[in-house]
């Protein structure tokens, strides 16, 4: 199916959890002196418009990052993420930054990359694919990008040269079989690569699928996995829309637990819609 678009949902409370927390992955990476790559299994267009096209027809973003933009009270690790995008949209100043423009996890990624490290971006949907490449036009020699499903294309890339990596796999789940896809990909892929960071994207739905992929998740044995969901709004009374969402970590940085503590009660009171928002944060690192 390639009727996904992320530029609808660009920059909403979604987008918020899933980049904050990528790019405090990311920044534990780069401590050690070792290169690793990144890799994104659905990558999609790298940056969206948010005053033009797709973006403005439900303006999803006013709910999420707008909800941020203007507060002088963040924790420090989503004052990094919201400076960063800051910058993007203004970048002489980001003080009197005004939101334009929001990058996808390809560009929040890149931000924190050093000069070893590699980027390998998978993207199947044709029109996201010509952006993505567009919008790393002068990259080639750092970012490689194919337009295949990453569900399949990141069989040939484990293990990774330098043996480090951390993984994005953000499918849009509009096939429910996509949930057991991500469970198959994952137990492959430990297999391939057992020491690799697995970051997983999921919906908070009114289906079970998303609540039995991260039980199955936590039975394949894992030596360490985090998983941390936001809410916020109570689920609708006809059974429709996402309601939040989650992120399942395996082999998380041994920190992320006491900056998810930190973060996430601010992060739930601005994002909330009403009385039902709230957080779990579960995990099991040795």
């Amino acid at each position: 199916m390639l009727s996904y678009r992320h530029a609808f949902h660009a920059g909403n409370h979604a987008d918020v959890l899933k980049h904050f927390v990528l790019m405090q992955v990311i920044a534990h990476a780069t401590q050690k002196d070792k290169p690793f790559w990144y890799i994104d299994t659905h990558a999609g267009a790298g940056q969206y418009s948010l005053d033009a096209g797709y973006a403005t027809q439900n303006a999803e973003y006013e709910s999420g990052i707008a909800k941020l933009w203007n507060e002088s009270d963040l924790p420090q690790p989503l004052l990094n993420y919201v400076g960063y995008i800051k910058s993007l949209n203004q970048p002489s100043s980001p003080k009197t930054a005004k939101l334009n423009m929001y990058p996808g996890s390809p560009l929040c990624a890149q931000a924190l990359l050093r000069a070893d490290d590699r980027m390998r971006l998978f993207e199947l949907h044709p029109s996201d694919f010509d952006i993505l490449c567009e919008n790393f036009k002068g990259h080639q020699r750092t970012v490689k990008i194919d337009m295949s499903n990453g569900f399949a294309g990141i069989k040939a890339i484990l293990p990774p040269p330098p043996r480090r990596a951390v993984i994005l796999i953000d499918p849009p789940y509009e096939e429910k079989q996509d949930y057991q896809r991500v469970v198959e990909m994952i137990k492959d892929s430990l297999q391939r690569f057992a020491t690799g960071t697995y970051i997983i994207w999921y919906p908070l739905l009114q289906r079970p699928e998303p609540h039995q992929m991260v039980e199955k998740l936590k039975q394949l044995g894992l030596k360490s996995w985090l998983n941390v969901n936001l809410t916020v709004q109570e689920p609708s009374i006809e059974g429709f829309g996402m309601y939040g969402s989650g992120l399942f970590i395996v082999n998380p940085p041994w920190t992320l637990p006491n900056t998810l503590n930190e973060v996430m009660p601010y992060l739930t009171e601005k994002l909330a819609v009403d009385d039902g928002a709230s957080f779990e944060i579960d995990s099991h690192i040795s």
